[in-house]
């Protein structure tokens, strides 16, 4: 296993974890861009942009793109966040310079005035659609909530109003903005030919052109806001919580992990034992979001709205205990060895380990092998979560209520 980097004379960045026994490769192009980059005007611009990016360009159509990767048998497919826009590919290693190419020309989209309006209606069913299903969009309004002016409040839709008054120019200037290639990755992971790749890269990306992307971090200032979203059609009530958690890169964040796990895991967890095994709740658990300068822990329950009421009142009555008294050994020894099995077996493949060696170039141009993660896990103490609630209180949070009850009893407003 060996990892190797280099930079191309216009910006754009390669990089690689080489390991010529695996038997697959995986590659993705790397934007470092996404919701949170977005003026008002522009809200829902890098989503709508990674839909436009499958249309192609010149003779080269949405269905010659499917094709191709279909010949390789490849799996391929997109994403954008609030922070980047990823577009990868995991394929035979043989399949390394068509899944490159092909990758590349997905990152210069044409924007074909035809395409662009085409596009618009999907997105904007995809909103609607958003808003009609669980928890009927209520992240959005709570972390929007939450984050109040900061970057990281926007939605990676946008607004049924963003997108219907968009132009196209004002896509291709964000294009031209923010896809340059000094705010590109190439990222690869597996049986990877790195000489060629980086050859491959520089034959893909030799006319791209663009201003360096101009990037602004500033830590957030929480809000403490309770929500009530009243939706009478819901046969559930959906319970969301906010509460600040470490940025990437900061020192604590192997803490978070393993807080989420001992408070919120599907199995075994605080959370499970109170509400879901005794069959009080359909669901309640925790994660851990990092993003450049702020963090957070997402904790959510789904329930009866008859038994909203208590079940909430065990809620937050297990955040409250883990604040004022901390978590034992044996819960952090247990949530430990869950996490480490987990990041050992899925990171045994190329198209996961993708995503990993990316995300860490992208915020901290740095590289963690697998052992290097495993043991940021394994240092992590009771005394180690002290810090964390000390630094990052569970009591400092934000929630929402979702679903057919009108009024809601938050015990700890």
């Amino acid at each position: 296993m060996e990892f190797i980097n280099a930079v191309l004379p216009n910006g754009l960045e390669v990089v690689a974890e080489c390991n010529p026994q695996a038997v697959s490769a995986a590659f993705g192009f790397f934007v470092r861009t996404g919701a949170r980059d977005e003026a008002v005007a522009e809200a829902g611009v890098s989503h709508f942009l990674e839909h436009m990016a499958f249309k192609g360009r010149g003779s080269l159509r949405s269905d010659d793109i499917n094709r191709r990767f279909d010949a390789m048998g490849a799996t391929c497919n997109a994403y954008t966040s609030e922070e980047s826009t990823g577009y990868f590919a995991a394929v035979l290693p043989e399949f390394q310079t068509a899944a490159v190419r092909l990758l590349a020309e997905l990152l210069r989209p044409e924007l074909r005035p035809d395409d662009f309006e085409m596009e618009r209606q999907v997105i904007l069913e995809e909103i609607n659609m958003y808003e009609d299903q669980p928890p009927f969009g209520a992240d959005d309004r709570l972390r929007a909530a939450f984050f109040g002016s900061h970057p990281l409040s926007h939605s990676v839709l946008g607004t049924r109003q963003s997108i219907s008054e968009m132009t196209r120019e004002v896509m291709i200037d964000y294009h031209r903005r923010r896809y340059a290639p000094a705010n590109v990755v190439l990222a690869a992971a597996g049986n990877v030919d790195f000489g060629r790749l980086v050859d491959e890269a520089r034959a893909a990306a030799a006319d791209w052109e663009g201003l360096p992307a101009v990037v602004v971090r500033q830590a957030p200032e929480h809000r403490t806001e309770r929500l009530i979203l009243h939706k009478p059609s819901a046969a559930m009530e959906y319970i969301l919580r906010l509460s600040p958690a470490p940025p990437a890169g900061h020192p604590l964040r192997a803490a978070a992990t393993v807080l989420a796990a001992v408070v919120g895991d599907e199995v075994g967890s605080r959370l499970f034992w109170e509400l879901v095994d005794p069959g009080r709740a359909e669901s309640a658990g925790v994660s851990f979001h990092e993003f450049f300068d702020a963090g957070f822990l997402a904790a959510d329950l789904v329930c009866e709205p008859e038994d909203a009421s208590e079940n909430y009142a065990i809620f937050h009555r297990v955040f409250r205990s883990v604040q004022t008294e901390g978590v034992r050994a044996d819960e952090v020894n247990q949530a430990r060895n869950k996490l480490l099995s987990r990041i050992a077996l899925g990171q045994e493949r190329p198209s996961q380990r993708l995503f990993a060696v990316a995300a860490d170039w992208i915020y901290d141009r740095r590289y963690r092998p697998i052992s290097a993660v495993l043991e940021e896990i394994s240092a992590v103490t009771a005394d180690t979560i002290g810090e964390f609630l000390t630094l990052f209180p569970l009591t400092l949070s934000a929630a929402a209520a979702v679903g057919p009850l009108a009024l809601f009893p938050w015990e700890d407003a």
